[in-house]
């Protein structure tokens, strides 16, 4: 009687699946101590606090009664935005304000896109002097051009006319913003233009419908900077106006603060009112600010 011999299966080579490897283990987070936490938010949080509590004291005087005691803001009035609007003519100021620093910032905006598309897309001589002599104009202080100024402004007849203020204030916005909008300019690669104008459109077609699109965060960002610089100055306004009904706001502010007396509560209304606007455009042209700030630092 023949016995067959035990069959056995041999596994082809590419029949064995490996065995698959053991997940490693998710990497553990480790929480910061709380003597770490301290060190790094204590001093932020200092900083947070000493920025604000001005604006806190403002808003307390603004809202409270006159002889009102206390850290709280209650009982909550509004007497002294009254007194603001109407004695101290708070509405020919905010006109005011509103015009010269609206005028500054589409003229700046304008003459900021031409000069940085020059420095950005052109080679000519003197170039770097010139971005220099641009840079080195931050470092005059406007105080020292109050004569010069003045006397321009008085052969002009200019004195006592917000024009003035709008010359002055642009001069003093143009050059910074001509270097900050040709870094935006530089950072946009040529190419788009070029290809632009291969299909037919002119220089300017082409930096119309090209360049204008991507360099809305970069305009967003000067036009800010124009705009708050010349809703502060009051520099400017105080020497170059006489009418009280050509006063900015710095100047009408500074006007409460007399010789024997304060009305602090007139004082914070009106403080608060003049950063009504600035903290309104803040909150629409953020995300654009924040993009136009830091698109000169990334090359594209």
């Amino acid at each position: 009687m023949s016995v067959s011999p035990p069959s056995v299966s041999i596994e082809r080579p590419d029949q064995v699946t490996a065995a698959a490897p053991a997940p490693e283990p998710a990497p553990r987070r480790v929480r910061p101590s709380i003597g770490r936490r301290i060190a790094l938010f204590g001093p932020l949080a200092l900083f947070i606090l000493f920025t604000l509590a001005p604006f806190y004291w403002m808003l307390l005087y603004a809202v409270t009664p006159t002889n009102h005691q206390g850290l709280l803001p209650w009982p909550i009035t509004g007497e002294h935005f009254a007194a603001a609007w109407n004695n101290l003519g708070f509405a020919f100021l905010f006109r005011n304000s509103t015009l010269v620093a609206g005028s500054t910032l589409v003229i700046t905006v304008v003459l900021a896109l031409a000069a940085g598309y020059a420095l950005a897309r052109f080679e000519f001589k003197g170039k770097k002097a010139l971005v220099l002599a641009l840079l080195c104009t931050q470092f005059v202080p406007g105080v020292v051009l109050l004569i010069p100024l003045f006397q321009i402004f008085k052969r002009l007849s200019l004195i006592d006319n917000l024009l003035s203020l709008v010359i002055a204030d642009t001069v003093f916005q143009i050059p910074l913003a001509a270097v900050l909008m040709a870094g935006f300019i530089r950072n946009i690669p040529v190419n788009l233009e070029e290809a632009a104008m291969v299909d037919g459109c002119s220089r300017l077609r082409a930096f119309g419908a090209i360049m204008l699109p991507l360099l809305r965060p970069a305009i967003v960002a000067t036009g800010s900077f124009a705009f708050i610089g010349s809703w502060n100055n009051f520099l400017f306004a105080l020497m170059f106006m006489n009418n009280q009904h050509n006063f900015t706001i710095p100047v009408g502010l500074a006007n409460l603060i007399g010789e024997y007396n304060v009305d602090y509560g007139a004082l914070a209304a009106g403080g608060v009112l003049a950063a009504v606007p600035l903290v309104i455009i803040f909150a629409f042209v953020q995300k654009f600010l924040v993009q136009g700030l830091t698109a000169g630092a990334v090359k594209g």
